[in-house]
């Protein structure tokens, strides 16, 4: 049974979907631009059917009870540290963590800092920050790719076009591959006074503090070939970032939108790859029931 749930840090008040056994492995989804925790609402299922203790925030910006002005507020370190609070205030010693988009790119920069809190990890469409990196160095097909990021730092431009029109260009956004209830559902969430403009100070944040390293917790990688955002090259480098097992899967067809437009095969790959890492039902990076927050 999905329901809902409100974490309370330091930072402020998440909004999340969680789901699961409350003693189950613990797994944290972060989602992506410009989307919320219900990006895994098929993942969620499929996982909480396996006994897995699923929570999927909405992040910093996207819940209204963290919400700040600033975009130097949206740096990737503080984000991270978002991270490492919700699963401290849930009371998770360790847990499986999953991003998608910039909640990927979140998700590499959590297991680089914290690799003994990060059980496995699971990139979807975002390759290793590093690997990005030296694309946006060398390959010309990746830099074009990359455009978009120009635009989207004009403030408050940006919000005005996106939003004009009844968010023509928000919901061109998703290119008819998001389903439509879901679509709506992202609209209407970010036409809220500040939340597209929070938004899109996570492309407004700046350069992080420092480099990334490589990745030393059991990694999936998960990028399809019709990403319109992230291109073959540092696709392929990706795994170059990693000094642990690491599995590269490529889904032919399917768009940037992989948890919805691919939920079945990205489920799949997940539960191989969490079962492949740790039986399901070890305490020993748990912890009890009694600590987990409602």
């Amino acid at each position: 049974m999905v329901t809902q749930l409100r974490i309370t840090t330091d930072a402020g008040v998440f909004d999340a979907i969680v789901a699961g056994p409350a003693e189950g492995r613990p797994v944290l989804l972060l989602h992506g631009f410009p989307q919320t925790g219900l990006v895994w609402q098929q993942q969620i299922a499929a996982l909480a059917e396996h006994g897995y203790r699923v929570v999927a925030p909405d992040q910093r910006g996207y819940s209204p009870g963290v919400r700040p002005e600033r975009p130097e507020d949206y740096r990737i370190n503080v984000l991270v540290d978002d991270v490492v609070a919700i699963t401290e205030e849930l009371g998770w010693a360790s847990f499986d963590l999953v991003g998608h988009d910039w909640g990927g790119a979140v998700a590499w920069w959590t297991a680089d800092a914290h690799p003994g809190r990060v059980r496995t990890l699971t990139a979807v469409s975002t390759p290793h920050p590093g690997a990005l990196a030296a694309a946006l160095r060398t390959d010309q097909d990746q830099r074009e790719r990359s455009g978009y990021m120009i635009d989207w730092r004009e403030t408050p431009a940006t919000e005005e076009r996106m939003l004009a029109r009844d968010a023509e260009k928000l919901r061109a956004t998703y290119a008819g591959k998001v389903p439509p209830a879901s679509a709506e559902a992202y609209v209407r969430h970010l036409s809220q006074p500040g939340a597209l403009t929070a938004a899109l100070n996570w492309y407004r944040a700046g350069r992080p503090d420092g480099a990334i390293g490589i990745i030393d917790v059991p990694t999936l990688y998960v990028w399809s070939t019709e990403d319109i955002a992230f291109g073959p090259v540092a696709a392929q480098e990706t795994g170059q970032w990693v000094n642990c097992p690491y599995r590269f899967e490529t889904l032919q067809g399917v768009s940037h939108w992989v948890p919805e437009e691919a939920p079945e095969a990205l489920s799949r790959l997940l539960l191989e790859h969490l079962r492949a890492h740790g039986e399901y039902g070890t305490t020993a990076n748990t912890a009890s029931a009694d600590s987990q927050k409602r």
